[in-house]
């Protein structure tokens, strides 16, 4: 059997092939896995020298941590979390309920609406950051400020045009055969939306749910913007400010980076099927 590489060049054979491969691997390893691992260890290591890139560390202990703790970390983590959480939700929320109407709905300014959501995704966060102070601290119609609070944080991500677009396209593929077979058995508009479209959404679900969740939890414009007191600081945040104080060790700042990182690479764990079935879904068709 013959057997060809993702370029179609024919993979080859033998000892001398399998131990360019075993070099190749490890030295991939060590490009992309090799940072973090020496993050991880020198968050758990008692005396950090940064100078030194080590992956066998002399002893471990817990005193970073500690010490981290005893700066507000977990608090900043919490924060972290609320929001994100929040944010998430209602990002889904939107995402889904917009992508229906989108790719499901027939209305006068479909496709400009679609085009004004794309456009949203070309514009930087330095562009936006005036024009969205100005906004939190006075909404329209209601009048209040969401400034110096965590719902100023929420409120903003809720719609992203990334998850928009993924769910309208998504949508569009979904055979218009279904809602009409579900209209004859007696369905109404939202049945047919919660039991025949959303549960096809799945791999698309994964893929705004990943990419949605790193997008708000790595903010930092969004909460330098908000936030008026150290105590309602996200981690990203509060690690800058971390930074810039002296009597923190460096030690601490990879405790912080460490808890930082982790809840990405668990939410990506954990979504990783769905993700990896939303971005191949379109590649093969039949």
């Amino acid at each position: 059997m013959r057997n060809e590489t993702a370029l179609g060049l024919r993979e080859a054979h033998g000892p001398w092939a399998r131990a360019a491969r075993s070099v190749l691997y490890t030295v991939l390893f060590v490009i992309f896995a090799g940072p973090l691992l020496a993050l991880m260890v020198g968050a758990f290591t008692p005396t950090v020298d940064p100078t030194q890139f080590t992956l066998l560390p002399d002893r471990l202990s817990l005193d970073n941590l500690e010490r981290a703790i005893d700066r507000g970390v977990l608090d900043y983590l919490l924060n972290s979390f609320i929001v994100v959480g929040a944010g998430l939700a209602l990002q889904v929320l939107v995402s889904v309920f917009a992508g229906y109407a989108l790719a499901r709905k027939r209305f006068r300014g479909s496709a400009t609406v679609l085009v004004v959501v794309l456009a949203t995704m070309m514009l930087p966060e330095e562009v936006l950051a005036v024009p969205l102070s100005v906004l939190l601290a006075d909404l329209p119609v209601v009048h209040i400020s969401l400034v110096g609070s965590l719902a100023g944080m929420i409120v903003p991500v809720a719609a992203w045009g990334f998850s928009i677009l993924v769910m309208t396209e998504f949508m569009k593929e979904i055979p218009k055969e279904l809602e009409e077979s579900a209209k004859l058995d007696g369905a109404g508009e939202f049945r047919i939306f919660w039991q025949v479209v959303l549960p096809l959404c799945r791999p698309a679900l994964g893929v705004i749910g990943i990419f949605g969740f790193t997008m708000i939890w790595d903010q930092y414009m969004l909460p330098l913007l908000v936030a008026t007191d150290p105590a309602q600081y996200t981690l990203p945040l509060a690690l800058r400010s971390m930074r810039s104080d002296d009597q923190v060790g460096i030690g601490v700042l990879l405790v912080g980076a460490f808890l930082a990182m982790l809840p990405s690479v668990l939410a990506f764990l954990a979504l990783q099927r769905s993700f990896i079935r939303g971005l191949t879904s379109g590649a093969v068709k039949g």
